[in-house]
């Protein structure tokens, strides 16, 4: 019995290690359609009664302003152009100041954004952890920066229903991916923690103060070269 069970998780194990390689290896050229957040939306919105919105409209890295791209890196990971998936010193960071009850962003990279928002579920579980810094190494080694920035920019939550750079350049300032400013930038990038909650525009005096500081942080990136 317990050879049984033992061969059976031996084969699941290998299923899903071959799986996740080959899935991870078509979604480097291949769009991604629909990620786990964007049902998950979907069926709350359902549930609340709302309408269930979902707007996504895919574009290539060129097609995206290298400014949004400055922005998120300045808002989001620092370091993305330098680490190689995970910055153990801004995890470290957050450890500390999480124990001492201080509220800060976590420490996950935007590698690790990427591999949570398309191929896992939302939570904070030991096992949804595990699986995200397992496949945060396969799209390092397989995807790349640029393609990792790519699907980050065309995949992330950026507003209610919105997901996706050109639909967020859309929705907040009736433009394109490609001819956001670096202020329209900075306004997109500073709403990723709760895209939910705040807005690009017309925003509170929290989201202005947060503008401002990933503008300053904008200039010190210099040129993107994944």
């Amino acid at each position: 019995m317990i050879r049984k069970i033992s061969r059976w998780l031996w084969k699941a194990f290998l299923w899903f290690l071959g799986l996740s390689i080959v899935t991870v290896i078509i979604f480097k050229w291949v769009p991604i359609p629909i990620t786990p957040l964007m049902i998950t939306r979907v069926i709350e919105n359902k549930i609340e009664g709302n309408d269930a919105i979902l707007s996504h409209d895919w574009v290539s890295l060129e097609e995206i302003s290298p400014n949004l791209q400055k922005a998120v890196i300045a808002s989001e990971d620092g370091n993305f152009l330098k680490h190689s998936g995970f910055d153990f010193e801004a995890m470290q960071k957050a450890f500390k100041n999480n124990q001492r009850g201080k509220k800060l962003k976590g420490g996950s990279t935007i590698s690790q954004q990427t591999a949570k928002n398309v191929f896992l579920w939302q939570g904070r579980s030991y096992l949804r952890k595990g699986l995200e810094a397992y496949f945060t190494v396969l799209i390092e080694l397989i995807w790349g920066k640029e393609r990792i920035m790519e699907v980050y920019l065309n995949s992330i939550e950026m507003g209610n229903g919105v997901y996706g750079a050109q639909e967020a350049a859309r929705v907040w300032y009736r433009t394109s991916a490609i001819n956001l400013t670096k202020r329209e930038a900075a306004g997109i990038a500073a709403i990723l923690p709760n895209p939910r909650k705040y807005k690009a525009t017309n925003s509170s005096s929290y989201i202005e103060r947060r503008k401002d500081r990933i503008l300053r942080n904008m200039r010190h990136i210099g040129k993107l070269e994944y």
